[in-house]
């Protein structure tokens, strides 16, 4: 409840100020609307240019090709088979067991 009471006197009191101080206000505003603007274009601009970075940066590494040879893979593939050919071992040695 209090607060209620407290927002409806500063509504009061901030709609009296506006009408008596209406040029000042104005005035204030009218120099913070290009402050708001040059900063809101800063932004913006650090952002676009952050993100141009990042796709310069992913065109490289597209151009750059793999990070792998292709020996590399074929021997980690022939790596997998053994080892898959190894588990199929272990599979059937267990059932046996059992």
């Amino acid at each position: 409840m209090k607060t209620l009471i407290g927002g409806g006197a500063a509504a009061v009191l901030g709609i009296i100020g506006m009408s008596i101080w209406w040029k000042p206000f104005m005035q204030l505003l009218a120099g913070s609307i290009p402050a708001a603007l040059m900063l809101g274009g800063g932004l913006a601009i650090y952002l676009g240019f952050d993100e141009l970075k990042d796709t310069w940066k992913s065109k490289k590494e597209e151009e750059a090709g793999p990070s792998f040879k292709e020996e590399e893979a074929e021997k980690y593939k022939q790596e997998v088979d053994e080892l898959k050919d190894e588990i199929k071992s272990l599979k059937k040695g267990e059932k046996k067991e059992k």
